[in-house]
């Protein structure tokens, strides 16, 4: 599996639909795998939504609820529609095409009819032209389609999700590698009513910490272009890992809920054909929340954090107050396991780097520490486990983080063979994939040159 795709929210599940080749580990010919869920941590799979066709294979794109039967699909009842990239080699010249088409189903997402009108939006002359993301705009009352085109995004506006008409195009930040799966919705501004619209878009290669990864952008958007603010900090990273790709929101969530939700692909396409696992391959980071926080002069960042759900699979914590550390007197906790959602307050005077170490075994240990000299937040899996698959994927990703008062708040989210990583109250985050053996179970906070605090540290182990 790969991108997640048509992300929605109806009639009391939350619909993950995502890239799938069901007949290998490697990517190939494109299908839409399908899962429910209602409470985003337990999921169904269903059987696979989408297949190729004499249109080609199905690539990346979103789903709405067509609440107005905008579409004439559903005989004026609300229905699902799919709106996805046709992708396939011209049967003539052999160019790659990509277009637009639709789908839609009456019956919950269990089975889908594809429009018999198919591609509903081509475009002859561009091969990098897919990835539709589809939203209805209020504003301006009609659907809005943001489209990843080559190295820019393309917005185009319709009334019935059929017939499409191009409104303007978006281009700044990074642009070494080829555009894809962009997003663009509004987020709330933390601690007011307010709002902001943010662009989203994965580049690849080219990102922050190598191969694949994702860029924001925040602004404004008024139903025709979206007109981005602070340019000067272009690009601004949505996570310093190598392992957060492709990440889109839920459409759909429910006024009263009110949250920003999305999930990201966790892995990097340096590598993701070579991971070491047998029988399946690749998985989706855990969902979150998105907000926006001032940081001064009229700026603003992109805050994730896991979703308030993950907090109802926690079982009982091991806790710890008021304990200081230094290089000879780490602070160990052994056997906790491989799956745990760590909450870490450190403080400290004089430090080099102060951090925990997870999946820690005699040969083993992947760390998330803090350079207090460097002023960054890293994560290291040099020896995490298995990482001589690929020459990409072993070392050590950082992120710039001024953290004046020396303390810093981590939250840790471990699962077997991944690390999130969310520091400051989601002010940073890092994703990034391990491969332990299964009993490198070993938790340790530890100091390099100096002594810290350990305010509080409340780790918890995960229900499967």
């Amino acid at each position: 599996m790969n991108d997640p795709n048509g992300m929605v929210f109806f009639d009391g599940e939350y619909h993950l639909f995502y890239q799938h080749n069901p007949d290998d580990t490697v990517h190939g010919p494109m299908y839409w795998g399908h899962a429910v869920s209602r409470d985003l941590m337990h999921w169904q799979h269903l059987p696979v939504a989408l297949a190729p066709d004499e249109h080609g294979t199905i690539f990346s794109g979103s789903a709405v609820v067509d609440w107005k039967d905008t579409t004439g699909f559903f005989q004026g009842r609300p229905g699902l529609v799919a709106i996805f990239t046709h992708h396939r080699s011209h049967p003539d010249t052999k160019q790659i095409e990509q277009r637009q088409s639709l789908a839609y189903s009456a019956d919950s997402g269990r089975t889908w009819t594809k429009y018999a009108g198919n591609p509903v939006l081509t475009c002859a002359d561009e091969p990098d032209f897919r990835d539709p993301k589809v939203f209805w705009h209020h504003g301006s009352g009609r659907w809005i389609m943001v489209l990843a085109v080559r190295n820019k995004v393309s917005l185009y506006g319709s009334d019935n999700l059929k017939d499409w008409s191009f409104l303007s195009h978006f281009s700044a930040g990074s642009r070494e590698g080829v555009w894809e799966c962009p997003d663009l919705f509004p987020v709330r501004i933390e601690g007011t009513d307010e709002y902001k619209w943010v662009l989203e878009v994965d580049i690849n290669p080219g990102a922050v910490a190598g191969g694949s990864g994702g860029q924001y952008f925040i602004g404004a958007f008024d139903g025709t272009e979206f007109t981005a603010e602070n340019l000067e900090d272009a690009p601004l990273w949505l996570d310093y890992g190598k392992d957060h790709y492709a990440g889109v929101s839920w459409s759909d969530v429910p006024p009263e809920d009110g949250r920003r939700l999305w999930i990201a692909w966790m892995s990097n396409w340096q590598y993701a054909n070579h991971t070491p696992t047998h029988g399946w391959r690749n998985a989706m980071t855990i969902p979150r929340e998105l907000t926006l926080r001032p940081v001064g002069d009229g700026n603003y960042r992109l805050v994730q954090w896991p979703v308030r759900e993950v907090e109802k699979i926690r079982g009982a914590a091991q806790t710890a107050a008021r304990k200081t550390v230094t290089k000879d007197t780490p602070l160990q906790l052994p056997g906790v396991g491989q799956c745990l959602d760590i909450e870490l307050q450190l403080e400290w005077k004089h430090v080099q780097e102060v951090g925990v170490r997870v999946c820690k075994s005699d040969a083993e240990e992947t760390l998330v520490g803090y350079d207090s000299d460097k002023q960054e937040l890293y994560v290291d899996r040099t020896h995490s486990g298995l990482t001589n698959f690929h020459p990409q994927f072993s070392g050590r990703r950082s992120a710039p983080l001024a953290l004046p008062k020396k303390e810093l708040s981590l939250r840790i989210l471990v699962d077997h063979c991944s690390v999130e990583v969310f520091a400051e109250d989601g002010r940073l985050s890092m994703t990034e994939l391990i491969f332990p053996e299964e009993d490198s179970g070993d938790f340790e906070v530890f100091v390099k040159n100096g002594r810290a605090q350990v305010r509080n540290l409340a780790l918890h182990r995960l229900q499967p």
